[in-house]
């Protein structure tokens, strides 16, 4: 088939190289000339495990193009709209100006049949009032406006586009269905295609957020009991996660939820929510103490340390593997860790350049873990990079002023930081046998 992808973000671009490489004729499209000229000169312009790898080869095959002339969607069949909707600075909804713009841009180039599918995520009935704007604007245009919710973890995007949970249609468009199934074609009988009202569809991707960002809230919380009462929450989110009605995953303690999904998604369900008169306890609970762990977290890190003391930070990326930092618990650690006078030496393999547009000449970029920790009073580990795991922490420990650890991620085994004050998220501290005999059933 042929596809065209509107926006070469993290959505777009797994997505156009993920249907490439399925055998369709794909260009991607983006208003940027200068991502563009660069995609098209063979340099890829996001980080994601094993993208680029797929992105040369199909590009190569002349299966995969880039354009920054809206008009080259003519000859799809299918133009999926993949632009960012990001958090308005003012009323906190999602803001859908990029999208608006997008469905302007196709609306008097749409020739013939065209799928027009929604992969952004946006509010309930966008796809409504996205519909009657290109109908107005082309009202010879013969088309179906789908909404095609995207389900890509960052870091797992590519592992994700080829092993989906669900793929989700909202449409009411029997004609479209049969194009989106003949394009989902090779995964049918492996994953769950799910047809839904396009309403349904929209608010799916939402609930979804909301939901796994709740899952964090909760591990959390129940890391800093697991810390009073002498628990290991290893042991205990194991134990969660083998009940079947639960699951293991998002059960991992850490310093909050970041990146572009779950910090946008949960404020715009909620004002959502609002406009409707529905209160979403749970969601505003979420967006509230997802906030306040970053904050705790830095101060906890700065009491470990003398005043005007360094932390040597190891991760800016708000998780491992992307390169992106939007949101990132961890670069909102360092602005508090800098408001509270602490000298920052940062690292992070794959998010130096985001990092530093935000955090300025704040912070020292290191060019290596151990130029990161030389003369540090604390190491803190915020972004679990395997390659953290792996370090030389007698070099480490030689480079350091102070000989401490802060594991926020829990990505170390102790046995590695012998010799280290070591602290990790969720294991008994001193006041642990106290409080086990405050909280101990009376007989």
């Amino acid at each position: 088939m042929n596809i065209a992808v509107i926006g070469t973000g993290y959505v777009g671009l797994p997505t156009g190289v993920g249907f490439a490489e399925l055998g369709n004729n794909v260009i991607c499209i983006d208003k940027l000339s200068a991502k563009i000229d660069m995609l098209n000169s063979g340099k890829i312009t996001i980080f994601e495990e094993g993208l680029e790898d797929l992105y040369h080869k199909n590009r190569s095959e002349g299966v995969l193009k880039f354009s920054s002339d809206i008009g080259d969607i003519e000859w799809a069949d299918v133009v999926i709209i993949a632009v960012g909707t990001p958090t308005h600075p003012v009323t906190k909804e999602a803001d859908l100006k990029y999208l608006y713009q997008a469905a302007e841009d196709i609306a008097p180039h749409l020739k013939k049949y065209t799928v027009v599918a929604i992969k952004s995520t946006v509010p309930v009935s966008t796809g409504e009032s996205v519909e009657k704007l290109i109908a107005k604007m082309n009202p010879s245009a013969d088309f179906d406006l789908v909404s095609l919710p995207e389900f890509l973890r960052e870091g797992f995007a590519v592992y994700d586009f080829f092993n989906p949970d669900r793929i989700v249609i909202g449409t009411d468009s029997e004609r479209a269905v049969l194009i989106l199934k003949r394009l989902y074609e090779p995964f049918e009988g492996k994953t769950k295609i799910l047809v839904t009202a396009r309403n349904s569809a929209e608010v799916i991707k939402y609930a979804s957020n909301a939901f796994l960002a709740m899952k964090v809230l909760y591990i959390n919380e129940i890391s800093n009991f697991c810390e009073k009462c002498g628990a290991r929450i290893e042991e205990v989110a194991l134990g969660i996660g083998l009940d079947s009605r639960i699951g293991p995953k998002f059960l991992k303690p850490g310093p909050g939820y970041g990146g572009s999904c779950f910090p946008k998604d949960t404020l715009a369900l909620a004002n959502m929510a609002k406009r409707c008169n529905v209160n979403l306890h749970l969601t505003d609970t979420a967006i509230e103490k997802n906030e306040q762990r970053k904050i705790d977290m830095a101060h906890r890190i700065a009491e470990l340390v003398p005043d005007g003391a360094t932390v040597a930070v190891l991760g800016l990326t708000y998780k491992s593997g992307t390169d992106d930092v939007r949101e990132s618990p961890a670069v909102d650690i360092c602005r508090e860790l800098l408001r509270l006078g602490v000298a920052l030496r940062a690292y992070d393999p794959k998010g130096m350049n985001n990092a530093r547009e935000q955090l300025k000449d704040a912070v020292y970029y290191a060019k290596n873990p151990y130029d990161a920790a030389g003369g540090a009073d604390i190491l803190a580990i915020l972004t679990e990079w395997s390659e953290f795991a792996k370090l030389n922490f007698r070099r480490v420990k030689a480079a350091m002023r102070q000989a401490k650890i802060i594991d926020l991620r829990n990505l170390l085994a102790r046995d590695q930081v012998e010799g280290f004050e070591y602290h990790r998220l969720g294991e008994g501290c001193l006041e642990s046998e106290k409080m086990r005999e405050q909280i101990a059933p009376i007989n």
